[in-house]
């Protein structure tokens, strides 16, 4: 097959959807197809371009061995609603003109975000004679209102619309989570055209090099007895870290009687809220939790096999619009969590069908400094989670993404020798 997958984001990105929309082009190129990428210059999540991509408006790279067809966009130093729309207008543009001058594929994966591309991907297809499947990985006019970014109102039905369009016009709509399929029920999208493609895990062992662990927490000044929990990944405004903040004044408190075990906390990323979260960990002066710039793969495994929990957040409101792909990188290293999200969320649900951890609901800062603290002193209860993790095989590469090409390759259409491109 000849296929065109198309997103906003690829490597050299590792946070986010890049990996996922890495790792699909690269099966589809081992497994013999004709696939290239249309995505943007790397951005996220620092939300700034390489120097050495400013000002470029298109270019070309082979990364193991798959063509990615970079496009300019625009990209905010400061994320507002009105800037971000901007931000994936420009792509949606610069992306759609790129793909024009392209080959005809048999079908297009189009990877939302950006919700825009879906009108664009209905364009293409209709002037190019072929097919596209829409991935949403996350619903993204439900998760801004759910956030309070938007408030209801023409705009926002002009999104509702928009999303409809992209749905309708689409061969398939897949989503990550059942909760998204659910999702797509309520909002008209057949049965026959809902499929399940979740992210997945690679299978690889997570583990680093004996000694990185020690290593890792000496360069970090974490004591060997205390229990390490990290947070590792975006630090936006949907994430909802300043729970963490909140839960980490309770902490410094207790971490002040001896009779308790002591806990540390990092915070490990980039994102739109990070220097707003700097601020305040600065201002409070709160020693027990840190904020590290994201690191390289060999520290990134090393701080893996260092912590004792990983720790996922969701703001509340919108743990029913994505499901982070973290949980299951934490589940492959064997790694118990505790987590942040509404009870009705895709991740309180995984944890509590799962048993790998704990789950603490938004805005309750002292409960989730009790669950740190219970587990600093309970190590027989990490233990028990930790065995749980294997709940993490289902989501193996090789059956998630053979099926998912097996499903594409029924719904691509043949090349047509008159297609106008």
């Amino acid at each position: 097959m000849r296929i065109i997958v198309w997103g906003i984001n690829y490597t050299p990105e590792v946070t986010g959807i890049a990996p996922f929309n890495r790792g699909l082009c690269e099966f589809l190129h081992s497994a013999g197809h004709d696939v290239c990428m249309v995505s943007a210059f790397a951005y996220y999540p620092a939300w700034r371009k390489a120097a050495a991509d400013s000002g470029r408006l298109f270019r070309t790279d082979v990364l193991a061995g798959v063509p990615v067809h970079r496009c300019w966009h625009f990209v905010p130093s400061k994320v507002t609603a009105v800037r971000r729309i901007l931000h994936e207008l420009s792509f949606a543009l610069t992306s759609t003109l790129r793909i024009l001058s392209l080959h005809r594929a048999e079908v297009y994966v189009v990877v939302s975000p950006p919700l825009l591309l879906g009108p664009c991907a209905w364009l293409v297809s209709r002037l190019k004679r072929s097919r596209y499947v829409f991935h949403v990985q996350d619903l993204q006019p439900d998760a801004a209102l759910g956030l309070g970014m938007l408030e209801p109102g023409c705009f926002t039905r002009m999104l509702y619309s928009l999303e409809a369009w992209a749905y309708r016009g689409a061969c398939a709509v897949s989503g990550i989570s059942a909760g998204m399929l659910t999702a797509f029920e309520k909002k008209g999208v057949p049965a026959g055209k809902r499929w399940y493609f979740p992210n997945w895990t690679d299978g690889a062992p997570l583990h680093a090099p004996e000694g990185a662990a020690e290593q890792f927490r000496a360069c970090h000044g974490i004591p060997r007895e205390a229990l390490l929990v990290i947070y590792s990944g975006n630090i936006g405004k949907k994430q909802g870290l300043e729970i963490v903040v909140e839960a980490a004044k309770v902490l410094r408190d207790w971490n002040g009687e001896s009779v308790l075990a002591p806990v540390r906390i990092l915070i490990i990323g980039d994102g739109a809220a990070r220097s707003s979260l700097a601020a305040e960990l600065e201002r409070d002066s709160l020693l027990c939790v840190r904020l590290l710039p994201l690191l390289g793969s060999a520290e990134f495994l090393a701080a893996l096999s260092a912590m004792d929990v990983g720790l996922i957040t969701q703001a509340a409101g919108t743990g029913q619009y994505f499901f982070p792909s973290k949980l299951l990188t934490l589940l492959s290293a064997g790694r118990p969590v505790v987590t942040v999200a509404d009870e009705t969320s895709e991740l309180a649900k995984a944890v509590a069908d799962g048993g790998f951890g704990l789950n603490v609901l938004p805005g309750r800062a002292a409960e989730l400094a009790e669950a740190l603290r219970l587990l600093a002193a309970d190590r027989g209860q990490l233990t028990k989670m930790a065995a749980e993790t294997i709940w993490v095989r289902q989501f193996s590469r090789e059956r998630v993404l053979a099926e998912y090409v097996g499903r594409l390759r029924e719904i691509a259409l043949p090349e047509i020798s008159r297609a106008p491109y």
